[in-house]
Parts: structure tokens; C-alpha cells; sequence
């Protein structure tokens, strides 16, 4: 039997792992989330946060229709909103939503069938997190040594990870790249203030404009 520290949810006794509960699509039912309500595990932590906000997710939009525009002879991209992804090579301790993955067709094909309920971190090559005002210190790098799920994308050595920053004090959209799985950590990154094109390096090369994004609040 397994405690997890719930956020605000007090401590829940849990039938197996938060990882394994996570990767069988059983966690939201055990700790008796909302409907609605993304539940991840962060650093063997779980983690419950509400539904996005229209703002948050019509940036999602946005970053997927970008894709969706783009003529590549090269790679095809699949964009998937919101799945259950299994940072595979993060010490289990690591079970994320990302807001949009973007992985290269055919391998993201079997996420089509029904009976599988959580992609893999070798499917993706890109992922895209859009900060709340509840939760955007779970997105960023981390401040207080808490793990992160910045930390958990660098460990399962996801390439891309496009981080885009809605609060008004920061206001930026950063893409870290060179991921170290040893450290948990990006090695490298590219910012962009909002209004600015952001423009993504090969294999993706495409540009996704910023300038109808809106900041929270």
C-alpha cells in the first residue's frame, strides 16, 4: 500500500504505485479526482490540478494548428492534446499530461487504439506545456530542489520541450533543448517574448506566431 501527498487532498492510501496506477489509466479514479482534473505523478509525487482555462487552451490551439499548417516532405507530425505520456526512463516516478506532444508518424500511430491508455516518452519528440496561475512552478525549472515535470521530460530525454510562460511577469516562451538524463535538466534553451515569432529549429522548422496569445489574468 501506497501514501501519496495529494496537493491539497489529504493523504490517500493508494492500491499499488502512483506510477503504475498512472500507466494502467487507474490513478484519477483512486484518489476520487473531479471529472475534468489532470492527475500526474511528479517526482513520485501525485498531483491533481484543475481543467485548463480557455486561455490556456486555445494557445494549445494555436501551437497544433502551426503544425497542422506546415508542409514537410521530410517528417510528418501528429500533434495529441492532453494524453497520459509515461516518462519511461525517469525512475518511475514520473506520469505527465502534457498540454500538446507532437511525435512523427507512423510511431504515434498505436495511441489510435483504444485500449492503450498512455503514450511512451520514445514516441515524442516535442513536448508543450502552457502554465496556469495554480501550477506553472510544476511546468518551469525548479527553485526549491522540488522536482518538476521540466525535470521529469529531461530524465526520459524527450529532445524538445516548449514551455510557454502566460504569467504577466514573465511573459516569454522558452525551448529547452539537450536534455540530460542523468542531472534531470535541459542543457540549453531559446526564448522569446510574447508577440515575437517563435521559430522552431529543424527537424520541425516552422514558425508559430505569438502575437494573439493572451497572459493570464
Amino acid at each position: 500500500m501506497v501514501t501519496a501527498d495529494l496537493c491539497s487532498y489529504s493523504s490517500i492510501v493508494l492500491p499499488d504505485t502512483p506510477h503504475a496506477l498512472f500507466v494502467r489509466g487507474e490513478l484519477a479514479d483512486a484518489v476520487g479526482a473531479p471529472d475534468g482534473a489532470r492527475v500526474e505523478v511528479i517526482g513520485g509525487v501525485v498531483v491533481v490540478s484543475p481543467a485548463p482555462s480557455v486561455g490556456h487552451a486555445k494557445i494549445v490551439w494555436y501551437v497544433a494548428q502551426a503544425f497542422a499548417r506546415q508542409v514537410n516532405t521530410e517528417h510528418e507530425w501528429e500533434c495529441l492534446s492532453g494524453p497520459n505520456l509515461d516518462l519511461i526512463e525517469a525512475e518511475k516516478k514520473f506520469g505527465a499530461i502534457p498540454d500538446l506532444v507532437v511525435g512523427e508518424a507512423p510511431e504515434t500511430e498505436l495511441n489510435l487504439q483504444p485500449e492503450v491508455s498512455c503514450l511512451v516518452s520514445d514516441e515524442v519528440e516535442l513536448v508543450v506545456e502552457v502554465t496556469s496561475p495554480s501550477n506553472a512552478f510544476r511546468d518551469r525549472p525548479p527553485l526549491d530542489g522540488r522536482a518538476t515535470k521540466w525535470n521529469g521530460y529531461a530524465r526520459a530525454e524527450v529532445p524538445y520541450h516548449l514551455l510557454v510562460d502566460r504569467d504577466p511577469k514573465v511573459a516569454q516562451v522558452v525551448l529547452y533543448t539537450i536534455p540530460d538524463a542523468g542531472a534531470g535538466a535541459y542543457l540549453d534553451k531559446q526564448v522569446w517574448a510574447f508577440g515575437e515569432d517563435v521559430v522552431l529549429p529543424e527537424p520541425f522548422g516552422l514558425t508559430i506566431p505569438t502575437g494573439r496569445w493572451s497572459l493570464w489574468g
